[in-house]
């Protein structure tokens, strides 16, 4: 029987992940489109914007928690940030495109993005400490607690 890995074990490469979310912003956006199209259930005009939002925020989380199993945490930064900027872009584009609203227009979207950036670089700054410690903590030789001796007097 082959052994199942976690997906937390795989090691997928950013922009792969960055493009699979941004399909998904994608499909999400058109069935907001055909959703809105059959009057049934009101959708806002900034769905599309919510959308391009959560997307981000699901990337930011699942691409720091994979960041702690890639071999070369440098190269892993670079193509994360630069993944994370292009999805950023796209997804904007996205909404602009379906909204038809700039992200100044969408209300507090442009701060929810500021938000959602600044959230990213620090999930991938815990992650990295986290491994470090993890990391030093493996290298380390563990032994009982020494025990003091100390004469009470009386």
């Amino acid at each position: 029987m082959a052994s199942e890995l976690s997906i937390f074990e795989k090691r997928i490469d950013p922009v792969i992940q960055a493009g699979v979310v941004l399909v998904m912003v994608l499909l999400i956006d058109v069935f907001g489109v055909i959703v809105s199209g059959t009057n049934t259930v009101g959708v806002s005009n900034r769905f599309p914007w919510l959308c391009a939002a959560s997307f981000m925020l699901f990337f930011a989380l699942f691409n720091a928690v994979l960041s702690a199993s890639a071999e070369n945490i440098a190269k892993y930064w670079g193509r994360s940030i630069y993944s994370f900027m292009g999805l950023a872009l796209g997804a904007g584009l996205l909404a602009w495109g379906f909204s038809g609203l700039t992200i100044g227009e969408a209300g507090s979207y442009r701060w929810i993005y500021l938000v959602v950036t600044v959230g990213y670089l620090v999930f991938l700054g815990m992650i990295a400490i986290i491994k470090n410690v993890v990391t030093f903590a493996q290298r380390e030789e563990w032994n009982r607690p020494r025990t003091k001796n100390r004469e009470r007097e009386k």
